[in-house]
């Protein structure tokens, strides 16, 4: 028997066992890694996360966030077996974030991912940070196809529709900033650190006054979105009430700004339903940690009778658990990757989509 023969015999044997897989996420500034059972049971989850050491920079410095990787990646895979009850051997196959991300930090857990599946013979599968945003809703709830994906983070503003199960077609981008991004400038602007998004949701939430501030509906038509005006027009009203000597009153801004991002996500989100007929609507993403947008968003869709799916917030921001929900939907398939793979800092999201048996 050749040891091709062999290695092929026994990924089978794996294949027919249920999908154990560990999951590594390293697109940004977490380090996270998970196990995951069958894409749905999460047997641990473990993140580290760089916030405080970005934070002196007022964001992310990407050579900063591999060196920081690569000192806890080890750790991290230790922890999650430990946390799991596991060993390496009790695992079926190694899914890791490919992109989108910073090459370097994706580089770290793509060498990682390499190294163990080679070392164990087990698969390897490359995964879409945004699929696992979007199916980190798998872990808590059973998807309904077809349906529509408000992805909302500190890079990405879509509206993705699924059709089927991990058929990926974007329906909506940002045209500019990214409505987490959003949130930093705002946030840096009125004298808050990185990250922003928290300090501005206290705000907005907590504000008895509010700056009235624009919508960007682009055309009509459209399901695009735009950020940079409304963003622009808070460093208006901050510079204004400095020339004339008056405080610039960061929560009524704060609530202004949260308002008009938040009219607008959920206008379009709504209206993408009723064009394509989903059965329900997915909250995804870092800013889904939002407790105005949730709150929002959940009053609307009883409104209007959409069933919503959100998160907890643990599964919201950067993690591997979604990683490993994702990434679950090419273990099904068999769709793996080779050895020869590598990070795809701007990995299209609709690419990635599952290929029909």
């Amino acid at each position: 028997m050749t040891q091709i023969q062999s290695t092929k015999e026994q990924i089978e044997i794996k294949l027919c066992r249920s999908g154990i897989l560990l999951a590594i996420e390293t697109s940004c500034d977490e380090t996270a890694v998970a196990i995951v059972r069958d894409g749905q049971e999460v047997l641990a989850n473990v993140v580290s996360s760089q916030i405080d050491v970005h934070r002196r920079f007022g964001g992310v410095v990407p050579e900063i966030a591999s060196r920081k990787h690569v000192e806890t990646i080890t750790v991290m895979i230790e922890q999650a077996l430990e946390q799991a009850g596991l060993t390496l051997r009790d695992l079926n196959a190694i899914a890791v974030t490919q992109g989108p991300g910073l090459v370097g930090a994706l580089l770290v857990g793509i060498m990682a991912a390499k190294s163990l599946a080679l070392a164990l013979n087990i698969p390897l599968i490359g995964t879409h940070h945004i699929a696992g945003h979007i199916y980190a809703n798998q872990l808590v709830a059973k998807l309904e196809y077809p349906c529509m994906a408000l992805v909302v983070s500190g890079g990405h503003t879509e509206l993705v529709l699924l059709e089927r199960e991990g058929q990926f077609r974007v329906i909506g981008r940002t045209r500019d900033d990214a409505v987490g991004e959003a949130y930093d400038k705002v946030a840096r602007a009125v004298g808050f650190p990185y990250p922003g998004g928290p300090h501005i949701d206290r705000l907005a939430l907590e504000a008895e006054e509010v700056v009235s501030l624009p919508r960007a509906w682009l055309e009509p038509d459209s399901y695009d979105f735009s950020f940079s005006g409304v963003k622009s027009a808070v460093l208006n009203v901050v510079n204004q009430a400095k020339m004339k000597g008056e405080p610039p009153m960061p929560a009524a801004i704060a609530r202004g700004f949260q308002e008009s991002v938040i009219d607008v996500l959920i206008t379009k989100a709504m209206r993408a339903i009723k064009e394509y007929g989903a059965k329900q609507l997915l909250l995804c993403g870092g800013v889904a940690a939002n407790r105005g947008l949730r709150a929002a968003l959940t009053e609307r869709c009883a409104l209007e009778q959409v069933p919503l799916v959100i998160p907890p917030f643990e599964y919201c921001t950067d993690n591997a658990a979604m990683i490993g929900a994702a990434g679950y939907l090419k273990w099904k398939h068999e769709q793996f990757v080779g050895f020869d793979f590598t990070a795809e800092p701007t990995f299209s999201l609709e690419q990635w989509s599952v290929m029909s048996s």
